[in-house]
């Protein structure tokens, strides 16, 4: 059993793995109307700082699907690090289950729960990245081209949690990587040199720009997430004077390849981030990558339960 707190903890194969039950378990589903209780009788504990409707909906249903069940913590029931400390936490709820998922703030609370747990951790979101996300993203961009390898990838906006996710899972698949993000909102150093060492490794590419049109230049695929994150509130007025340029309209779609398709990892900021005709048009993808959330997670707790 092993624990899944970051892209960039997994060799390629690794990912390649997960991401290949992923599209296993999709079809399956699909075809026989169910899937193999390979979680049977498993119990997952969800453990939540922040609220979220995809990542707790996605977790249950894909717990169930798979013959197991989820029970959702939230903040009333435990505080982090606050009421109980965090070791103590991770050693009583892993006496009750077989795994815990973590919605947290800060990434180094999810790092602790994992060193105290003896049951599989998974990050189901901190502010350092947000894997589960990523699987989901390669998810939607395999079913779309076949393939990560040599697809251009372009995230437009705040060099985010989401950003450095898709960042690694790009370099470690071999998909090329461009940012286009406002000057000062720059993705961590650290996280872009670790993503440049899987990139030489895959042969792929990542690109560092400040222009929003540049940066989609022949691009397969735009993403964007929120200007502002849960948690940056005090920061919204500021943000909304600097982001525009980079928001995802159809003068900027038409900038990219024909083929275009458009992601983001919801809840989207309707007409800030992202126009309405763009997020229901014909090159949005933002249901499908929010179904494939579930998919995506039963494949990564299959695996961690191996």
């Amino acid at each position: 059993m092993q624990d899944f707190l970051a892209i960039a903890d997994f060799t390629p194969k690794e990912l390649q793995e997960m991401l290949d039950l992923a599209v296993e378990l999709k079809k399956e589903r699909a075809e026989k109307g169910a899937n193999r209780p390979l979680l049977k009788d498993k119990k997952l504990a969800m453990i939540f700082q922040k609220p979220s409707l995809r990542t707790r909906v996605s977790f249950e249903r894909g717990m169930e699907h798979m013959g197991g069940s989820a029970m959702y913590i939230g903040p009333a029931e435990v505080g982090l690090g606050k009421r109980e400390s965090i070791a103590d936490v991770a050693r009583v709820v892993a006496g009750y289950v077989d795994m815990v998922m973590a919605r947290v703030f800060e990434h180094d609370h999810v790092l602790k729960l994992a060193k105290w747990s003896n049951v599989p951790v998974v990050n189901g979101l901190s502010d350092y990245n947000h894997p589960c996300q990523a699987m989901a993203d390669a998810l939607t961009i395999y079913e779309e081209f076949g393939t990560l390898k040599d697809i251009n990838i372009t995230y437009v906006g705040d060099g985010n949690n989401v950003a450095v996710s898709l960042m690694h899972i790009c370099a470690k698949l071999g998909a090329n990587f461009t940012i286009g993000n406002p000057e000062g909102y720059d993705m961590p150093a650290s996280t872009v040199e670790e993503g440049q060492i899987y990139a030489k490794e895959s042969g792929s590419t990542i690109t560092l720009l400040n222009d929003a049109q540049d940066a989609v230049k022949n691009a397969d695929v735009i993403y964007t997430d929120t200007w502002t994150s849960m948690g940056q509130e005090e920061e919204t007025k500021k943000r909304e004077a600097v982001f525009p340029p980079f928001q995802v309209n159809d003068a900027l779609v038409s900038a990219a390849n024909d083929r275009v398709i458009v992601l983001h990892c919801l809840p989207a900021h309707r007409n800030h981030e992202i126009t309405d005709s763009v997020a229901d048009g014909p090159h949005s993808r933002l249901f499908p990558q929010a179904h494939n959330r579930m998919h995506a997670q039963k494949a990564v707790l299959v695996k961690m339960m191996e």
